[in-house]
């Protein structure tokens, strides 16, 4: 076999690995740390909404004359100031998965921090409503580059055994990042100037600096030199991942089947221009397990699921929505706590994941989701003014979130960074990433309507419509998410090729993409081989 490395079977492809170093655990941590911005500045708006001085300064109103319940922005302003962060982010996911595949992963991350710096720069000089949301639309796309290529990067260089806690941690630095901005948000609500939201805006800044220069100091995906076809600059990289010798039998068996791979993909999958690698994404059928057009589907409606929970209406609108339930004293603080009990509540994930695996975790979070919302809504209804009641809401909000960030949080961002081959895979992360931005998008646009007591006033009973979408997510999952649990991204693949969703924890890797396609030795193989002409 080219390189050195021998294979006996296949079963030794599973067992011939290098150690997880702490290099590896490093790399991917601090990659995971674009989590950060991102969820800072999704959550810094909701405290900034409801900030006295903000709402003087936006809305030209006096505190002293204008009636409490008019000392408001308005729903039409508050739905555009939160959706349009999400709009720009949506075209920037779907912009960065070609960049990804031109230039490299690493390369559009860190564009993706210069253009969010820029957006950032106009929110904080910004005294009125234009260049306030042309700033957020801006720094939105800088987010679309960093969220849709930073999973694709944890999930093409870290190793198979800890892949899903490490991609997790992605999430949880999301729940750090709410949780700065709801505490800068806390401490800077009372001040009586501008800094009472140019604070929190600007702040956002360091978090993008901080991530770009340690992207300088990390090395490009091996996988994206493999699809450039550099396979010894792939190999150099593996080997600095992996804390191998660039000729060791642990980087030579890995570096082969991802080579193997992309081959055998790119023997299914038709080459063509610009437009004809988009159509690849939706090529093949519905009813074929392991066609692109499934694939795609399944990534981006898993990101929609996510988004249908609801839980960005609680950190999008918390502070505001905790307002008007109206024996809250401190909707502020209240507004920490449920980031905080996200934050302390991610990183169970991070062993439940590869324990449990990214099945069983959506099928119970869905459901212990759908429990809390329904008791939410129920008690809104029956006995919304008792403050009793109104704590027994925020407490089961509390425990809603739980089972969110331990399960559908960070899995759905797992499961959509394993599930594409290696021709589709930076379009497919990109277009499923650019779904969880379109529908964030249209839930912010679409809640303020619903809910704010000059509109559709649901308020609490909003939860309903929370709770009956999570049932969808449940028997979303059920009938179709795969489970890829302890499996390579190549080994991956082939499970897609021969299970069903509800059978594919019973798999077990029983060939290698090396093997299938040539590149080892008659007499290094085991079973049966195929040649290009026969695939």
């Amino acid at each position: 076999m080219p390189g050195g490395g021998v294979i006996s079977s296949p079963a030794d492809t599973m067992r011939v690995e290098a150690p997880v170093t702490f290099k590896a655990y490093l790399m991917c941590a601090f990659a995971a740390f674009g989590g950060i911005f991102f969820g800072y500045d999704s959550g810094y708006i909701s405290g900034v909404l409801g900030m006295s001085y903000f709402i003087q300064q936006y809305e030209n109103l006096d505190p002293a004359t204008t009636p409490s319940d008019l000392f408001v922005i308005p729903a039409s302003r508050k739905s555009l100031i939160v959706s349009i962060l999400s709009a720009g982010t949506f075209f920037g996911a779907l912009i960065a998965g070609d960049l990804a595949d031109w230039f490299g992963r690493r390369t559009t991350i860190i564009s993706g921090c210069g253009i969010f710096i820029i957006g950032v720069v106009l929110q904080t000089a910004a005294s009125s409503l234009g260049l306030l949301v042309a700033g957020r639309l801006i720094a939105g796309f800088g987010i679309g580059f960093v969220s849709a290529i930073i999973v694709l990067y944890m999930s093409e260089i870290a190793p198979r055994k800890v892949r899903g806690a490490i991609v997790s941690g992605y999430q949880f630095c999301i729940t750090i990042g709410l949780m700065l901005a709801s505490c800068v948000d806390y401490g800077t609500q009372n001040r009586t100037d501008s800094g009472a939201y140019r604070i929190p805006i600007a702040l956002q800044m360091l978090w993008a600096v901080i991530l770009a220069i340690g992207l300088f100091l990390l090395p490009e995906s091996p996988r994206y030199f493999i699809r450039k076809g550099q396979k010894e600059k792939a190999r150099d990289v593996l080997a600095r991942i992996r804390g191998q010798p660039a000729d060791s039998e642990f980087v030579t068996l890995e570096l082969d089947e991802i080579d193997a791979n992309n081959q055998y993909e790119l023997l299914h999958i038709p080459q063509g221009g610009y437009f004809a690698t988009w159509f690849n994404c939706f090529r093949g059928s519905l009813w074929e397990p392991n066609s692109n057009l499934r694939r795609t589907i399944l990534g981006t409606s898993l990101q929609m699921m996510q988004q249908w929970t609801g839980v960005n209406f609680v950190f999008y609108f918390g502070t505001t929505f905790f307002q008007q339930l109206g024996t809250i004293q401190d909707p502020f603080l209240l507004s920490m706590i449920t980031t905080i009990v996200n934050v302390v509540s991610t990183p169970l994930s991070f062993y439940a994941i590869e324990k449990f695996g990214r099945r069983p975790l959506l099928l119970w979070g869905a459901l212990g989701m759908v429990v809390c919302q329904f008791i939410v809504a129920i008690i809104g209804v029956t006995d919304g003014h008792n403050p009793k009641a109104i704590s027994s809401m925020i407490a089961f909000i509390c425990i809603y979130i739980f089972f969110f960030a331990t399960t559908w949080g960070p899995g759905a961002w797992v499961v959509i960074g394993e599930i594409y081959p290696l021709p589709i895979r930076s379009r497919g992360v990109a277009l499923s990433t650019s779904s969880n931005w379109l529908w964030n998008c249209i839930i912010a646009v679409i809640t303020p309507y619903m809910v704010d007591s000059d509109k559709g006033n649901l308020g609490p009973k909003v939860f309903f419509l929370w709770g009956s979408l999570c049932t969808c997510a449940f028997i979303y999952t059920y009938f179709l998410i795969p489970e890829t649990k302890g499996l390579t991204l190549e080994q991956v693949d082939k499970m897609m090729e021969e299970t069903t969703p509800r059978t594919s924890a019973k798999w077990k890797p029983h060939s290698t993409f090396t093997a299938e396609i040539g590149l080892v030795d008659e007499k290094t193989t085991v079973g049966p081989t195929v040649t290009q002409q026969e695939v």
